[in-house]
């Protein structure tokens, strides 16, 4: 874990970045199967001790992993189909009428409609297996899915949404009739009967994805490689999560919200950002103990090592716009509960917050402050630091050593797109700054990352592979195309482990 301030030497990390569905595999998206696991090797092969995902959850529409159904729930999408072969639930003849993949795109359209019905078949077949075989692998799991679904507080509401959902032919909540709604107690069991057998799918695919996920990281851990996670800060309107607790989140008596959030003008738009989630009510959480969010944030830790918190200074103030607008411009700055929040989690964990705050933007003394006094690494990015020609807090020479350095994230272009798109003055100083030719411009930069007394180090896949920006996983502001970004097998290669192994090893990762 990272710490503040320590005389003991603290250990160097340097991994990378690579969301589960970035994986090969032969079934359209990577997933937690042998894609993984070799992926986990070629980390201990190159002498890295880091693996950084985006959010795990189970994404909605646009497909984006910052606006998923759940806070809790995993994404069903990139659970191993050959784990079902193995019990027999799922059959190669399933297979037959497969569609064709790009192995360097995730095609999602076609992509959902395949695996859902992939995964609506292992169900029925689960469900319709004879389980009084004391000694088969079918009881065994069976006692495994019943083992999950006694234990995980959050399952209940999850699958009674989806189910929701589905009965709605994907229609938002707010738009449902009243008993399902903002249902009684009574209502609530009531549609759990005549949902049952939707909801027990939403419980088997969560089982499925909890189980091989956790396997995983267990192998992962094996290798002495620690995982870093990652959570938006706020949460989709059409969500479990704000189905559940309409009195925890900003919204009228018709479940609408009053505010949304987002950010305000700046050098890089001038309408700013709205990003259109549902404001959190803080004082109603303050009086709860931040319950929700302490019971959020335990389970994250109990999936990864370490936990980024996407736009870390809305625990300070958030950008508040009136629901309606339709740009960001009319909203203002209002009071998050900061110092109090994090004093409890920090409480109730019982532990240092293995904590990654996300400090980029619009950032003040206050919230500089709140991240300094947990001792939370903010985040440098490499590609800032050369935008433009003066001196800035993201060149390596003006690092503290609890930081994480980037050479670019999941929002930003890859390094060599960015890099053959930039403006002369910014390549001129980088050149100087780093006394090169800048022939291999993502070495450069990786190499820079890893030297720098940055506690971690953290390269997306695609600067590892030197891709252009037809790799790039995310464009802010654009609907189509992102997150589909796969490599393959033969990418990870013997003499690019031995590159990065040296190069951790150079600068003491």
């Amino acid at each position: 874990m990272l710490e503040n301030n320590s005389e003991k030497k603290q250990k160097k990390y340097a991994g990378i970045l690579a969301h589960p569905t970035s994986f090969p595999g032969p079934y359209g998206i990577g997933d937690l199967g042998k894609g993984a696991y070799r992926f986990i090797d070629f980390l201990e092969n190159s002498g890295l001790n880091l693996w950084q995902v985006l959010p795990l959850g189970h994404t909605g529409f646009g497909d984006s992993p910052y606006q998923p159904f759940s806070a809790f729930a995993g994404q069903p999408l990139i659970i191993d189909l050959d784990y079902l072969k193995d019990y027999k639930l799922l059959l190669d003849s399933d297979f037959e009428d497969m569609p064709e993949w790009n192995p360097n795109n995730v095609n999602y359209g076609p992509l959902i409609e395949f695996k859902t019905g992939l995964l609506k078949t292992a169900y029925d077949r689960f469900i319709d297996v004879d389980y009084d075989d004391e000694m088969s692998d079918d009881k065994e799991l069976m006692q495994k899915f019943h083992e999950f679904t006694d234990n995980t507080s959050w399952l209940e509401d999850y699958s009674l949404f989806m189910a929701g959902k589905d009965y709605h032919d994907g229609m938002p909540w707010y738009m449902w009739e009243d008993s399902l709604k903002a249902p009684t107690k009574r209502q609530k069991t009531n549609w759990k009967k005549k949902l049952s057998k939707e909801i027990g799918y939403y419980n088997f695919i969560q089982f499925l994805f909890y189980t091989q996920w956790m396997k995983l990281r267990e192998y992962a851990n094996s290798k002495n490689i620690s995982i870093v996670g990652d959570i938006p800060i706020f949460l989709a309107w059409d969500s479990a999560d704000v189905w559940a607790n309409q009195d925890l989140f900003d919204l009228d008596s018709d479940g609408y919200p009053i505010e949304v959030a987002g950010v305000p003008p700046d050098y890089f738009s001038e309408t700013g950002q709205l990003w259109g989630n549902p404001l959190y009510k803080w004082e109603k959480h303050t009086e709860t103990g931040y319950e929700w969010w302490i019971e959020r944030i335990r389970y994250q830790l109990t999936l990864t090592d370490f936990l980024r918190i996407d736009h870390f200074r809305g625990f300070d103030h958030y950008w508040a716009v009136p629901y309606g607008e339709e740009t960001a411009i009319k909203g203002e700055w209002k009071p998050a509960p900061g110092i109090n929040f994090f004093t409890q989690l920090e409480a109730n964990l019982g532990y240092h917050l293995p904590i990654i705050a996300e400090d980029l933007g619009q950032i003040d003394d206050t919230v500089i402050e709140l991240r300094d006094k947990f001792g939370l690494p903010g985040m440098k990015i490499l590609q800032f630091a050369f935008e433009n020609p003066e001196e800035n807090d993201f060149l390596p020479h003006n690092y503290k050593r609890n930081c994480v350095c980037y050479t670019g994230t999941h929002d930003n272009d890859t390094t060599l797109g960015w890099y053959q798109k930039a403006y002369e003055a910014s390549k001129d100083k980088l050149r100087r700054y780093f006394s090169t030719d800048a022939n291999d411009i993502c070495w450069v930069m990786i190499r820079a990352c890893f030297s720098s007394v940055a506690n971690m180090a953290i390269v997306p896949m695609q600067d590892v592979l030197m891709l252009d920006s037809s790799a790039r996983m995310n464009t802010p502001g654009v609907g189509e195309g992102n997150w589909s970004f796969r490599f393959e097998f033969d990418d990870m290669t013997p003499a690019l482990e031995k590159r990065l192994f040296e190069t951790a090893k150079l600068y003491g990762r």
